[in-house]
């Protein structure tokens, strides 16, 4: 008799899980939205694009930014570090940022990815390109070249110059400095006297 009454008592329980589990089967549909215990930031009010605005008397989500806006990440406040000039013309005689170590070697690696396809890894004008057919471009060793202000190679970087597209889209302005560091020592090192040795080397002869 005892072991009925545990049989029926362990039926009742159960039952209800049953139903619940068959309640869970997969493919089912429910018109009851699901239990969200821990929501975070899943729903966020926020207007779309194109979508209707209660707010605005125009219904418009969508608004025209205030005369002189400028989006987050976009302020170009220093003319010389982001533009190499001094005002509107003027380009700059050296570069804005100190010279390191790091910044030679990130020069060299983005040197070697944008530019030597065309200038050559030793900026002769060589590059791959000018034996597919292309027009060769300058050597950066040319005496021309070696003169111009930091500011001047900033702007063709990122503007283009005749056959060379602009790489404003592809260089940040950071890495556009660190390219103008490592032209400047391959430019020194092809052009470079006695008088560039350390003392101490050139007395050890080396």
């Amino acid at each position: 008799m005892r072991r009925k009454l545990t049989y029926a008592i362990m039926t009742a329980l159960m039952l209800p899980a049953v139903l619940l589990l068959t309640g869970c089967t997969r493919e089912q549909t429910s018109e009851k939205p699901p239990i969200h215990l821990n929501p975070n930031m899943d729903s966020q009010p926020k207007y779309k694009a194109q979508a209707e605005s209660k707010y605005f008397a125009d219904g418009a989500t969508m608004r025209t930014p205030d005369s002189g806006a400028v989006a987050r990440g976009y302020l170009r406040d220093d003319s010389i570090y982001y533009f190499g000039k001094t005002g509107d013309s003027d380009f700059i005689a050296t570069m804005p940022v100190y010279m390191t170590t790091q910044l030679m070697q990130r020069g060299r690696e983005r040197f070697d990815i944008y530019c030597a396809p065309c200038h050559s890894r030793l900026g002769d004008g060589t590059g791959i390109i000018v034996a597919r057919g292309l027009v060769a471009p300058p050597t950066f060793h040319d005496e021309r070249l070696r003169t111009i202000p930091d500011g001047q190679l900033f702007d063709v970087i990122t503007s283009g110059l005749r056959n060379m597209p602009s790489y404003k889209h592809q260089i940040p302005v950071d890495d556009r400095w660190a390219i103008i560091a490592y032209m400047r020592a391959l430019q020194r090192s092809h052009n470079a006297t006695s008088a560039d040795v350390p003392a101490e080397l050139q007395r050890d002869g080396r």
